[in-house]
């Protein structure tokens, strides 16, 4: 139960002078507190001898009145350090738990969901970050204040009377530890429920626009329908065990309390104890209360708090699936890029995507990838970018095999347009400056004129500062990927990667956006993979791949001559193009 505190131990040590300083005027005010009970029993016994003159009265008022001013000084103090103590852990982990997610590798989200990562780096954090600052709180009090109490009790009462009043407390601890092993179980199934209800309703989001097409919006709400319920109920068992809690410590306070009058009144009568003594000690077991609270308040929170932070360190400690090497390799010109008998094979596949394939490709060039859907030529692209670890064979980029440099470097000569186009959920100009973001208005107009933006932009209603919308929701297809292509080209990348970006523009766009790349990309390298053979006939080499492997390459005339699968297809799609198909 208490393992999170030794899981936290690296925070609390780096924070340790603002835990120290709180947790020293906690218990400072925790003694304070004492004070004031034992001001009113003083009080009546005085009365009661008639002893309680103005100039007592006057002095027990003064020394309460300078208790609690200094008591309240010192609470204001101590809880602005051991709350903003937690604000500082939970951003101290959301900054962790960011820097992590960006740093790893699409195959580690391949098996993650979004809604559930949401989940964890909100919820879940702020569960861990509760148990910095109101946990280390009810901590201190069911040990510390409670002991303190105990003491005061024990020296300025009677022991005889205290060890009778806290019997009922072992049967606490039993009831407690019972409980809040439900918690923990139930709280982490809770959690889990409400990260797959997250995802649920981000994909909804997301693909409403197929759900409304397919008339099954009824079908959704009753899908999300079912998950709210299943959250809701995992949230009623933790709350049911949670409403255990208080229950349980009322019953063994009253019976405290009744135990404390009895046998305190037994113990006035035989005068042991004075009625000032008496009074004290009850107001004592009321300060009690509190501290048998805490206990379960300590359990329960301890329990979410520890079941959170497993959550969290499930997912940071996830490892890099494509690890950089200790020193990297530097190149200073990728005048090269090679593939040398590679092979790859995704984890869960059952056959190889890219099979013995041999490519070079060096600056200046265009190199054209096309084949069937699922023939590897997104694949061959991101075994380039170092998305995923290296299969059989070699890559080199310049002089040095990639696996010889850091991600960072091999990235940074590559300008790459993806098959999925993302956008930001900011304006036009702010998501193309993603490509680089000191780039001058020059190079911002020129990027936009090579993608061929400029003729939309016009119709744009706030024209570079309209606002997108989520992935691009306010901007059609053809849109969306030539703000792509503008984020690609503002950098002036060594090397352009065009991933079958070009299939939602029309052949008088793709034709002028080709055009563009070729004139003012003298001297440095492109790829694009395609499904139109027009979009790499232009090509210095043609790579025709088939279940992973080349089984054709040249330029488009010797392709041509050679009367294969490529000739097929451009004669097909010529054919679709001026309208010979069907008539």
């Amino acid at each position: 139960m208490f393992r999170i505190f030794k899981q936290l131990s690296w925070f609390f040590k780096k924070e340790w002078r603002r835990y120290t300083v709180a947790l020293l005027l906690l218990t400072i005010v925790g003694v304070l507190d004492i004070i004031p009970p034992t001001l009113i029993g003083r009080a009546i016994d005085y009365f009661q001898a008639g002893q309680l003159n103005t100039e007592v009265f006057i002095l027990l008022i003064l020394i309460f009145l300078g208790v609690t001013i200094i008591s309240y000084g010192l609470t204001y103090i101590w809880m602005a350090k051991l709350f903003g103590g937690a604000f500082v852990l939970e951003k101290t982990l959301r900054k962790t738990f960011m820097k992590h997610l960006l740093k790893m590798d699409p195959p580690f989200y391949e098996k993650q969901r979004t809604g559930d990562l949401m989940a964890r780096g909100t919820n879940d954090l702020k569960a861990v970050s509760v148990t910095a600052g109101f946990g280390i709180l009810t901590l201190i009090d069911s040990s510390i204040f409670m002991l303190t109490v105990l003491v005061a009790m024990c020296v300025l009462v009677d022991w005889k009377l205290t060890l009778a009043a806290i019997i009922p407390l072992p049967i606490m601890a039993v009831i407690i530890s019972i409980l809040g092993g439900q918690i923990h179980t139930r709280f982490t199934a809770a959690q889990d429920a409400f990260g797959k209800l997250n995802d649920r309703v981000l994909e909804s989001v997301e693909g409403m626009r197929v759900i409304r097409a397919f008339r099954k919006e009824r079908l959704d709400e009753q899908k999300f329908k079912d998950m709210s319920e299943e959250v809701y109920n995992k949230n009623i068992k933790v709350a049911q065990t949670d409403s255990l809690f208080e229950p349980a410590v009322n019953i063994l306070v009253g019976i405290s309390y009744v135990i404390g009058i009895g046998y305190g009144s037994f113990l006035v009568f035989q005068q042991e104890i004075s009625l000032g003594q008496m009074v004290t000690f009850n107001v004592y077991l009321g300060m009690m209360i509190w501290p048998m609270f805490a206990v379960g308040e300590l359990i329960n929170i301890l329990q979410r708090g520890s079941a959170s932070l497993d959550r969290v360190n499930q997912t940071l400690a996830s490892k890099q699936d494509v690890v950089d090497p200790k020193q990297g390799k530097v190149v200073e010109n990728p005048s090269m890029i090679e593939f040398k008998d590679v092979s790859f094979q995704y984890s869960k596949a059952t056959q190889y995507q890219l099979q013995n394939v041999n490519a070079q490709a060096f600056a200046g060039q265009t190199i054209g990838i096309v084949g069937k859907t699922g023939s590897g030529k997104t694949t061959f692209i991101k075994q380039l970018l170092k998305y995923y670890p290296s299969g059989e064979g070699s890559i080199k980029l310049g002089d040095y095999r990639i696996e010889e440099q850091t991600k960072e470097q091999v990235r940074s000569w590559i300008g790459y347009v993806p098959q999925d186009h993302i956008l930001f959920s900011q304006s036009v100009q702010e998501n193309i400056l993603v490509g680089k973001e000191d780039a001058t208005e020059e190079e911002l107009n020129k990027a936009i004129v090579l993608s061929a933006f400029e003729q939309d932009l016009a119709f744009l209603p706030e024209g570079l500062e309209t606002i997108v919308g989520e992935k691009g929701v306010a901007l059609s297809g053809g849109q969306k990927q030539r703000i792509s292509i503008a984020r690609a080209l503002i950098s002036d990348p060594e090397i352009l990667i065009l991933d079958d970006s070009l299939s939602a523009v029309d052949a008088k766009t793709e034709n002028k956006i080709i055009n563009n790349i070729q004139s003012e990309r003298n001297g440095k390298t492109t790829i694009i993979t395609s499904h139109r053979m027009s979009a790499v006939e232009h090509s210095d080499l043609i790579l025709v791949l088939d279940n992973g492997e080349i089984v054709e390459s040249g330029t488009h005339q010797e392709l041509m001559n050679k009367g294969g699968w490529y000739k097929e297809q451009v004669q097909r799609q010529t054919l679709v193009t001026e309208g010979g198909v069907g008539e």
